[in-house]
């Protein structure tokens, strides 16, 4: 016989939303049972942000010590111990982990059961041999990656961000099918690992950012020798000799092959919808998602969703955002609403990307008449002195100097966009980004030079030249 649980809250999936949720709910007293069929800690902690930057980082010491002569010290050539890697990168992951564990949680008050959950009607969750009954429900079960279509591929040994962590030997020659984000990402630390590395993209590499400051990211990748190759469709895959892969491809210049010692497919993601019971729970849903509204609820007015699942920006800190605004709806009855022109997202190559806002073609496709601010990096004293001079800053405004969007290629971007997405969220002009005092030597700099940009037309403006002079004459 089945157990029935009652409660306020029942959170389906244990990833960083969910998990927001439950520890949220539960410092407010509230009772919450949370359910994970997989790790405690989601794909972030297991197979996306935490292991990605932890190799990134392993993969910057490495290009740190064959371009130490810039700074007077002898190059030298590392020695990549790639099972030692593993265990850094899983190290860190291990590190992080009992923030995230059952453990935890128990402590905190919440109800932790290890089983799938799906709902067996409106207001039920089946999870195990357990029944739950709530008030509220939150879906939180993320993304996978999603593997194309290609004819061959399910015959042929290939990796995604769940597995490809797990290797213990450096991949020889790395195909890499997707140009966006998570390939170029991976392809540039395992090149600094030692991997001959080729990435397949069938539209524009890192094509959803501002064209101008992708083209700074992928000639430092070219520079570094990854072989990226930009209107590509991967047609077929096989098996070829001593267990390496070939690929059919269809390029602009007709077709070819290509092989590979390993097939990473990195070709975006897929809402977790599969064995939810949505159609049970009366929950509207389609290929990308669960549907919600601007309040994140779904067509069951019990349940919300947020993070991956409902699509739409798919990063950790938006999933974040998304439990922020259920924990205030839920439990305090306040209205929220989401808003996503203030979150940034950031590409942590080397250097990276990052953005908030909107980009210069958008911001031109919504009608606004617009200003563009830049500021190069290497016009900053912190990147001259640190020899990262490769980048700049980016800063859309409208006419009345309203800050619409910014977007940074260059050293700790992800750190420097930061104050221009609370810029955004404020609705703050430029010339607030000009009254703030930056200390001196910092790269963060570069936005107050751009912002002042917004003023150099004045310099030459005859009315205030003549106000100018006619101050002077009063000494």
């Amino acid at each position: 016989m089945a157990d029935t649980i009652e409660t306020d809250i029942c959170v389906i999936g244990a990833g960083s939303g969910g998990l927001s949720v439950a520890a949220a709910a539960a410092a407010f007293g509230v009772p919450v049972v949370l359910l994970e069929k997989g790790k405690m800690g989601g794909d972030c902690l297991n197979y996306g942000c935490v292991p990605s930057k932890a190799l990134i980082a392993a993969g910057k010491r490495a290009k740190a010590m064959r371009t130490a002569d810039k700074f007077g010290i002898s190059n030298a050539r590392p020695r990549v111990d790639y099972k030692a890697v593993h265990d850094h990168v899983h190290g860190v992951i291990g590190a992080i982990a009992p923030n995230d564990s059952v453990e935890r949680f128990t402590g905190l008050g919440v109800r932790v059961i290890e089983e799938a959950g799906h709902f067996v009607d409106a207001d039920t969750v089946q999870a195990g041999s357990t029944r739950i009954k709530a008030r509220r429900f939150v879906i939180a079960t993320g993304s996978s990656p999603m593997v194309p279509p290609i004819p061959g591929l399910d015959a042929v040994p290939y990796l995604t961000n769940e597995t490809f962590f797990d290797l213990v030997e450096r991949p020889e020659k790395l195909l890499i099918i997707g140009g966006g984000p998570i390939g170029m990402e991976l392809a540039q630390a395992s090149r600094r690992l030692g991997a001959e590395v080729t990435v397949l993209e069938a539209f524009s590499p890192l094509g959803k950012d501002d064209p101008e400051l992708t083209e700074v990211v992928l000639k430092q990748l070219a520079d570094e020798g990854i072989d990226i190759r930009g209107g590509v469709k991967v047609v077929g895959a096989k098996k070829a000799a001593k267990g390496s892969v070939e690929l059919a491809l269809e390029t602009p210049d007709g077709t070819d092959t290509i092989k590979g010692s390993h097939l990473l497919v990195a070709a975006g993601r897929a809402a977790n919808v599969d064995g939810l019971g949505l159609d049970a729970a009366g929950i509207d849903h389609d290929r990308r998602g669960i549907k919600v509204d601007k309040g994140l609820r779904t067509s069951n007015r019990k349940v919300y969703a947020i993070g991956d699942v409902i699509g739409g920006l798919q990063f950790t800190h938006v999933a974040n955002y998304h439990a922020g605004l259920v924990i205030r709806n839920a439990l305090f009855r306040m209205p929220v609403k989401v808003e996503t022109g203030h979150i940034p997202w950031v590409t942590y190559t080397d250097p990276e990307l990052a953005h908030v806002g909107l980009t210069e073609a958008a911001a031109r496709e919504a009608g606004h008449d617009i200003r563009v601010l830049r500021w190069p990096y290497a016009e900053n004293d912190r990147a001259q002195a640190e020899r990262e001079t490769d980048g700049l800053i980016k800063v859309v405004t409208d006419a009345k100097g309203r800050i619409l969007g910014a977007t940074i290629v260059g050293a700790q971007a992800g750190e420097i966009i930061q104050m221009w997405g609370l810029a955004i969220l404020n609705k703050m002009k430029v010339a607030k980004m000009t009254g703030f005092v930056s200390p001196y030597p910092t790269l963060t700099e570069i936005g107050k030079r751009a912002a002042i940009n917004y003023y150099k037309p004045s310099l030459t403006n005859i009315w205030l030249r003549r106000a100018i002079g006619f101050l002077r004459k009063f000494g």
